[in-house]
């Protein structure tokens, strides 16, 4: 009986034992840790996986390239690894599936040498193991070719560019909009390199061509090999013709309205964000915008509550602010009521608002409109101000606020705040792109607060420096602008990087960029127009009836 006891006691410890589950062996589960970090591209954490000697060869920046290298080369967007496998003979092997742009799914083993035993087992790497299937001595290679590039549309169908010599029926007016290929410029090469771009090839550097440069690309076809070894090969896919948001028609009166003068015309749809028009360096340069700006400076006062609809000011043709003296345009007597400050566009009373706003509000209501954010637009410059506590003092703070300063903005961006404002305080990004579904509205301003402005621009166009954007039967709202370009001020300022000098209006019409920006009808806005004449003047002589000829073909477009 006893021994029978001892041999069932025995059993149940062997049942005990089989069933407690053997610790994986260390190799095992440092490949384990280095396989993660691979598919995330968490290059110090492999890194760290490495012996000392593998280390000591390659230090960690180049191992990091090596990788990112490699990626790029075989057009990898994703890895995903399989089971990690037991050592053998100090190598363990790991199924890897990666996901690439040219190549489709590529199914390869990554074989990972161990040198050092139990729990000093790391990885001796070397420089083939950057990517799966690689043998030593073997480098990884790729020969790629571009399908056909897709033709680009606008909204009615008509080709904006087609074919290899993207000619349009339009003329003129398509290249404008359409833009223009060429050799990769250096700030892109690795991104084009990573989606399987020949280094040859010729890419949108301008335009709708640089815009959707990737969507008219396709799938680049090829082989991929390791030495002389082809792991993966697939033929060229072409794009579909892609459609675009722009209207033959308002494109055509933007190019002609714009003409030969130096500037950027942008047509935006406030309901849907849709870009109608682009002319010139609409949506690629930066100018400070002048007193556009102030429909900003306004609307924050307004939501701040420093100043309501009755609000009232001294009539005076200048202001002191640190004890510097701004002046109205042309030394011009300017006041009353807040509506006819801002239609007479009153530097004596906007930039002491904007002080009192202050620079904290004053860019958080910037922000809000869409200042210092990204259009998501690629080639689109992004309007800027800068951080509150990098503006100045309450000089810089009101000159900021009457779009001096260090503020920047493109045509686009002040054509986006025009149209946020006839939507109610509402935000709709801006789209190239036909068919998107519409985004959702982001609320930028109470719709009181939105009402008052429209108001107030329409006092621009009916009694204001706008009045030369004003059209028989339609009711526009608009804002002027007149911006500085060199450094001007009276004559006991003397300028330091905490209180740039105020600017005031010079005779020189060449020493001022000339802004206007409006939505039409103001009861019902379908029209959106932003217009900058770079270093032409004033705003209310040059750029308004420029805005005028847009507003005018957007109107019967959209009907």
């Amino acid at each position: 009986m006893i021994l029978v006891g001892v041999i069932a006691a025995m059993a149940v410890v062997g049942i005990v034992l089989l069933l407690i589950p053997r610790a994986p062996p260390p190799e095992q589960e440092r490949a384990q840790r280095y396989v993660k970090a691979f598919a995330a591209g968490d290059y110090p954490a492999m890194y760290a996986e490495l012996t000392d000697a593998a280390r000591r060869a390659r230090a960690l920046n180049a191992f990091s390239d090596d990788h990112r290298r490699a990626r790029a080369t075989a057009t990898a967007i994703a890895f995903a690894p399989g089971a990690v496998s037991n050592p053998e003979d100090g190598v363990v092997t790991v199924p890897v599936t990666v996901q690439t742009r040219a190549f489709g799914a590529i199914r390869q083993t990554l074989r990972l040498p161990f040198d050092g035993e139990d729990d000093n087992a790391r990885i001796a790497w070397s420089g083939h193991l950057t990517f799966p299937g690689v043998k030593d001595g073997e480098k990884l290679e790729r020969t790629l070719r571009l399908p056909r590039r897709a033709d680009i549309l606008a909204r009615d169908g008509t080709p904006l560019a087609q074919g290899e010599s993207r000619t349009s029926p339009l003329g003129a007016v398509a290249t404008a909009i359409s833009g223009s290929l060429d050799a990769a410029p250096p700030e892109r090469v690795d991104e084009l390199r990573a989606r399987g771009v020949p280094d040859d090839a010729k890419v949108g550097t301008s335009g709708l061509e640089r815009v959707f440069d990737e969507q008219l690309t396709g799938r680049p076809g090829g082989s991929l090999r390791a030495g002389a070894r082809l792991l993966a090969s697939t033929s060229p896919g072409p794009a579909s013709a892609l459609r675009t948001t722009i209207d033959p028609a308002v494109q055509r009166a933007a190019v002609e309205a714009l003409g030969s003068q130096f500037g950027g015309v942008a047509v935006m749809r406030p309901r849907t964000g849709e870009i109608l028009a682009l002319a010139g360096v609409a949506f690629s340069s930066l100018q400070p915008p002048g007193s556009t700006f102030k429909m900003i400076t306004l609307a924050g006062s307004l939501e701040a509550r420093i100043a309501g609809p009755n609000s009232s000011y001294p009539v005076e043709t200048k202001t002191s602010l640190e004890g510097v003296e701004l002046e109205n345009a042309n030394g011009e007597s300017c006041g009353g009521s807040l509506r006819l400050s801002f239609a007479h566009s009153c530097n004596s009373v906007f930039a002491p608002l904007g002080a009192r706003l202050g620079a904290e509000r004053l860019v958080e209501i910037s922000e809000r409109f869409g200042f210092n954010q990204s259009l998501g637009i690629p080639g689109a410059a992004t309007s800027t101000i800068p951080e509150a506590g990098e503006i100045g003092d309450a000089l810089a703070v009101g000159s900021s606020a009457i779009g001096q300063g260090k503020v920047q903005a493109t045509a686009l961006m002040m054509s986006w705040v025009a149209a946020t404002i006839a939507e109610g305080g509402t935000r709709i990004a801006p789209t190239l792109r036909a068919g998107r579904p519409r985004p959702a509205a982001k609320r930028v301003l109470r719709p009181t607060t939105a009402r008052t402005v429209g108001r107030f621009m329409e006092a621009v166009v009916n009694v204001g420096t706008g009045s030369a954007a004003k059209i028989g039967g339609v009711r526009v709202a608009g804002k002027t602008g007149t911006a500085e370009l060199k450094t001007t001020a009276t004559p006991d300022c003397t300028p330091t990087p905490e209180a740039p000098c105020p600017p005031v209006q010079a005779d020189d019409p060449t020493d001022t960029d000339a802004w206007f920006a409006a939505y039409a009808p103001a009861a019902r806005p379908r029209i959106a127009v932003g217009v900058v004449l770079i270093a032409n003047g004033s705003g209310g002589d040059t750029a308004a009836p420029v805005a005028r000829q847009v507003l005018v073909a957007g109107l019967k477009a959209t009907r």
